[in-house]
Protein backbone atom coordinates (compact mmCIF):
# COMPACT_ATOMS: atom_id res chain seq x y z
CA UNK A 1 0.00 0.00 0.00
CA UNK A 2 1.04 3.71 -0.96
CA UNK A 3 1.31 6.39 1.38
CA UNK A 4 -1.93 8.43 1.52
CA UNK A 5 -0.18 11.47 1.93
CA UNK A 6 2.89 11.77 -0.57
CA UNK A 7 1.65 8.76 -3.13
CA UNK A 8 5.56 7.72 -3.49
CA UNK A 9 6.66 5.64 -1.00
CA UNK A 10 5.21 2.11 0.72
CA UNK A 11 3.06 3.03 3.82
CA UNK A 12 5.22 1.84 7.06
CA UNK A 13 2.77 3.45 9.79
CA UNK A 14 -0.36 2.76 10.25
CA UNK A 15 -2.82 5.37 12.15
CA UNK A 16 -6.50 4.22 13.04
CA UNK A 17 -8.77 5.77 15.19
CA UNK A 18 -12.30 4.87 15.95
CA UNK A 19 -14.64 7.59 17.03
CA UNK A 20 -18.59 7.44 17.76
CA UNK A 21 -18.40 4.22 15.89
CA UNK A 22 -16.76 5.52 12.33
CA UNK A 23 -13.36 4.24 11.57
CA UNK A 24 -10.55 6.28 10.37
CA UNK A 25 -7.57 5.20 8.99
CA UNK A 26 -4.20 6.67 7.44
CA UNK A 27 -1.42 5.22 6.31
CA UNK A 28 2.12 6.82 6.05
CA UNK A 29 5.54 5.95 4.73
CA UNK A 30 8.52 7.11 7.53
CA UNK A 31 9.47 10.58 5.60
CA UNK A 32 5.57 11.88 5.81
CA UNK A 33 5.24 10.26 9.17
CA UNK A 34 8.50 11.98 10.19
CA UNK A 35 7.34 15.29 8.73
CA UNK A 36 4.08 15.35 10.64
CA UNK A 37 5.47 13.76 13.89
CA UNK A 38 5.37 17.11 15.18
CA UNK A 39 1.73 17.89 14.33
CA UNK A 40 0.81 14.88 15.87
CA UNK A 41 2.20 15.82 19.28
CA UNK A 42 1.13 18.85 19.10
CA UNK A 43 -2.33 18.91 18.10
CA UNK A 44 -5.20 16.29 18.86
CA UNK A 45 -8.68 15.15 17.74
CA UNK A 46 -10.12 16.17 14.49
CA UNK A 47 -8.19 19.03 13.43
CA UNK A 48 -4.76 16.52 13.31
CA UNK A 49 -6.76 14.62 10.86
CA UNK A 50 -8.00 17.68 8.44
CA UNK A 51 -4.34 18.71 8.81
CA UNK A 52 -3.10 15.76 7.17
CA UNK A 53 -5.11 15.73 4.09
CA UNK A 54 -4.41 19.44 3.51
CA UNK A 55 -1.80 20.23 0.66
CA UNK A 56 1.11 21.61 2.69
CA UNK A 57 2.63 24.69 1.19
CA UNK A 58 6.12 23.93 2.30
CA UNK A 59 8.25 21.15 0.01
CA UNK A 60 10.45 19.01 1.55
CA UNK A 61 14.20 19.39 0.90
CA UNK A 62 16.13 17.22 -0.51
CA UNK A 63 19.57 16.53 -2.19
CA UNK A 64 19.07 16.58 -5.83
CA UNK A 65 22.09 14.29 -6.33
CA UNK A 66 21.97 11.54 -3.93
CA UNK A 67 17.87 12.31 -3.05
CA UNK A 68 18.41 12.41 0.94
CA UNK A 69 15.85 14.27 3.10
CA UNK A 70 16.50 16.44 5.56
CA UNK A 71 14.16 14.64 7.80
CA UNK A 72 16.29 11.36 6.81
CA UNK A 73 19.19 12.96 8.02
CA UNK A 74 17.47 13.94 11.32
CA UNK A 75 16.57 10.62 12.09
CA UNK A 76 19.82 8.72 11.07
CA UNK A 77 22.70 12.03 11.62
CA UNK A 78 23.86 10.56 8.33
CA UNK A 79 24.47 13.13 4.45
CA UNK A 80 24.09 10.87 1.72
CA UNK A 81 26.49 12.88 -0.58
CA UNK A 82 28.77 16.07 -0.77
CA UNK A 83 26.12 18.15 -2.05
CA UNK A 84 23.90 17.30 1.06
CA UNK A 85 26.51 19.83 2.66
CA UNK A 86 25.34 22.36 -0.04
CA UNK A 87 22.02 21.60 -0.15
CA UNK A 88 21.30 21.36 4.22
CA UNK A 89 23.64 24.36 4.33
CA UNK A 90 21.29 26.84 6.15
CA UNK A 91 19.95 23.75 8.52
CA UNK A 92 23.40 22.59 9.58
CA UNK A 93 25.28 25.68 10.06
CA UNK A 94 24.08 25.73 13.51
CA UNK A 95 25.27 22.33 14.65
CA UNK A 96 28.49 23.13 13.50
CA UNK A 97 28.85 26.29 15.12
CA UNK A 98 27.29 24.35 18.58
CA UNK A 99 29.65 21.53 17.82
CA UNK A 100 33.27 23.30 16.84
CA UNK A 101 33.16 26.54 17.93
CA UNK A 102 33.14 27.66 14.48
CA UNK A 103 31.83 27.24 10.67
CA UNK A 104 35.23 27.72 9.15
CA UNK A 105 38.15 24.84 8.94
CA UNK A 106 41.66 26.59 9.67
CA UNK A 107 43.68 23.86 9.39
CA UNK A 108 46.62 23.40 11.41
CA UNK A 109 47.92 26.62 11.54
CA UNK A 110 45.48 28.78 11.74
CA UNK A 111 46.99 31.71 10.14
CA UNK A 112 45.59 33.74 7.60
CA UNK A 113 49.00 34.69 6.10
CA UNK A 114 49.80 31.97 4.10
CA UNK A 115 47.99 30.89 0.58
CA UNK A 116 45.38 29.04 1.72
CA UNK A 117 44.43 30.96 4.36
CA UNK A 118 44.46 34.38 2.20
CA UNK A 119 42.15 32.32 -0.58
CA UNK A 120 39.82 31.71 2.03
CA UNK A 121 39.72 35.21 3.08
CA UNK A 122 39.15 36.32 -1.01
CA UNK A 123 36.09 33.65 -0.91
CA UNK A 124 34.51 34.85 1.83
CA UNK A 125 35.03 38.53 0.79
CA UNK A 126 33.85 37.60 -2.76
CA UNK A 127 30.45 36.19 -1.41
CA UNK A 128 30.31 39.75 0.84
CA UNK A 129 30.75 41.71 -2.39
CA UNK A 130 28.59 39.73 -4.20
CA UNK A 131 25.33 40.13 -1.18
CA UNK A 132 26.41 43.72 -1.01
CA UNK A 133 25.59 44.17 -5.27
CA UNK A 134 22.25 42.15 -4.92
CA UNK A 135 21.46 44.00 -1.80
CA UNK A 136 22.62 47.84 -3.64
CA UNK A 137 25.00 48.67 -1.29
CA UNK A 138 27.08 49.98 -3.37
CA UNK A 139 29.85 52.14 -0.85
CA UNK A 140 30.21 48.57 0.73
CA UNK A 141 30.61 46.91 -2.43
CA UNK A 142 33.50 49.20 -3.52
CA UNK A 143 35.17 48.78 -0.24
CA UNK A 144 35.40 45.63 -0.48
CA UNK A 145 36.39 45.30 -4.18
CA UNK A 146 39.45 47.08 -2.65
CA UNK A 147 39.94 44.82 -0.48
CA UNK A 148 39.76 41.97 -3.03
CA UNK A 149 42.12 43.74 -4.87
CA UNK A 150 44.46 43.93 -1.84
CA UNK A 151 44.29 40.03 -1.45
CA UNK A 152 44.51 39.12 -4.94
CA UNK A 153 47.87 40.92 -4.94
CA UNK A 154 49.31 39.37 -1.82
CA UNK A 155 48.55 35.75 -3.69
CA UNK A 156 50.07 37.21 -6.41
CA UNK A 157 53.24 37.93 -4.60
CA UNK A 158 53.50 34.68 -2.89
CA UNK A 159 50.85 35.33 0.21
CA UNK A 160 53.59 37.90 1.80
CA UNK A 161 52.61 41.30 3.45
CA UNK A 162 53.32 43.52 1.01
Amino acid sequence: MLCQKCKKYPATVSYVEISNGKKFEIHLCGDCYAELYGEVNSKTGNSLLAGLFEPRSRRVKSCPVCGTTYAEYEKTGLLGCTSCYDVFKEELMPYIRRIHGKVVHVGKGGGNNDEHGLHRILSDLQEKLEKALREKRFKEADALNLRIDEIKKRIAGGGKNG
